[in-house]
């Protein structure tokens, strides 16, 4: 790191907010005319201009600054627990077995399956004891596992909401208790996860066996998820994904070479299987896939997103659209009656804000929703003061003087030589 980069760190640190330095302004529409918390939906042009982590991004009544909380529909929940089965063995023909659940609600059960080339129906009950006599019917659900027909598989159990101590499981087909390692539970969603589209394309290139859809995404503006809606043909596809994230133009470094950063990978599977087999009927699709939280991280002009399809040997999927969307974020905050209030941002000098509102904030699932006017100049706008040293403002000088002591010393050095050799 360059001695300036430290100043400039130093400068940022110390930065405060200041509505005249901030270069967008957005008013907001529509605020209750009583006291209440409210809540107002972020749109890609404030991620795109308020910096990393929405740093510069400040809420003002009149010249007050209101401190606020950032509430996303993420749920950030704990990963899926593995569960240790037990009472593993095979009655009247099918593979049964228990499991002890961990505490708290939830939802989707995953089985880990050996087994190639299956269909199979899992009953599942549940107690709040293991050996109870009358186990709480849970429902029937179907797995399989289509790797001929190149379908993939699922061994996906979408429960009910549950609670049970204890889950009974019973398998009816071609599966054998040797063939099941395990079982993991995922958390129960509170409440479906909402998105909100970034940009959609229908432009779907060919490059060998692989369908290419390519975005560009401005700065620091987040991608969590990319939506296909595929058309009628084909009707059944398992297909897998490739996701690369990278800089749309890489800064150069001090030689002025280019750097080009490594790219951020995500790899999924589209699958959509409507069918039935040996009298199952089978309705499986997974037409999103995440994005790694780190590829909405790179820093640049921008970020291009390339989204590869493999079709290996079969028909490429008719694709009516392709999205890239964010996890919904909304700002949240008291407000106060009949107050105006400005969404002011892009003041690069600005690290993100840090409220007690934040930390303590709790959604009121009663909360007012406020709407975002249209984003504009701010009138007011002017550069902050440059407030660092001489020598950061004009580098060029201090190597100059630097050169000319040298000179001044080299000359008096060679006076001094010569004055050495006279008799």
């Amino acid at each position: 790191m360059t001695l300036r980069a430290p100043a400039l760190l130093l400068l940022f640190a110390a930065a405060t907010p200041n509505p005249h330095y901030f270069r967008f302004e957005r008013p907001l529409v529509n605020t209750p005319a009583q006291p209440r918390q409210t809540c107002v939906l972020l749109d890609d042009a404030v991620f795109a201009h308020s910096g990393p982590n929405l740093a510069s991004l400040r809420l003002y009544r009149g010249d007050i600054e209101t401190p606020y909380a950032i509430d996303s529909a993420r749920a950030d929940a704990p990963p899926s627990q593995n569960i240790t089965l037990i009472n593993k063995g095979l009655r009247g023909g099918a593979t049964t077995f228990d499991a002890a659940m961990p505490e708290g609600p939830y939802q989707n059960l995953t089985l880990d399956i050996t087994a190639k080339d299956f269909i199979a129906t899992v009953h599942v009950s549940g107690s709040q004891t293991q050996a109870s006599a009358r186990p709480t019917n849970l429902g029937s659900y179907t797995i399989f596992d289509f790797t001929q027909q190149k379908l993939g598989h699922s061994t996906v159990l979408h429960l009910p909401l549950s609670d049970f101590r204890y889950l009974h499981f019973r398998i009816v087909g071609p599966i054998h208790p040797e063939q099941i390692n395990g079982l993991s539970a995922g958390p129960a969603h509170r409440a479906e996860q909402t998105y909100v589209d970034i940009a959609s394309s229908s432009l779907v290139q060919q490059q060998g066996r692989d369908s290419i859809i390519k975005f560009t995404v401005p700065e620091d503006v987040p991608v969590d998820r990319v939506l296909f809606t595929p058309g009628a043909q084909p009707a059944n596809f398992s297909r897998e994904v490739t996701i690369t994230a990278t800089h749309a133009a890489a800064p150069p470094d001090s030689e002025g070479s280019v750097i080009t950063p490594e790219p951020a990978f995500s790899l999924g599977n589209l699958l959509r299987v409507h069918t039935t087999r040996n009298g199952h009927k089978i309705d499986e699709e997974n037409l999103a896939i995440d994005t790694p939280s780190y590829a909405s991280s790179l820093q640049s002009e921008g970020t291009k997103w390339t989204i590869a399809i493999h079709n290996q040997d079969d028909a490429p999927i008719q694709l009516d659209s392709v999205e890239l969307q964010t996890i919904a974020r909304r700002l949240c905050f008291n407000a106060e009656p009949g107050a105006a209030y400005t969404l002011y941002y892009g003041d690069k000098a600005l690290s993100p804000p840090r409220y007690d509102y934040q930390k303590l904030f709790i959604l009121d699932k009663n909360a007012a929703t406020a709407h975002l006017g249209a984003e504009q100049q701010n009138p007011h706008f002017e550069d902050r003061p440059d407030t660092r040293p001489f020598t950061e403002k004009h580098p060029a000088l201090l190597w100059i003087v630097l050169i000319a002591a040298i000179a001044v010393l080299a000359s008096i050095a060679l006076r001094s030589g010569r004055q050495i050799k006279e008799p």
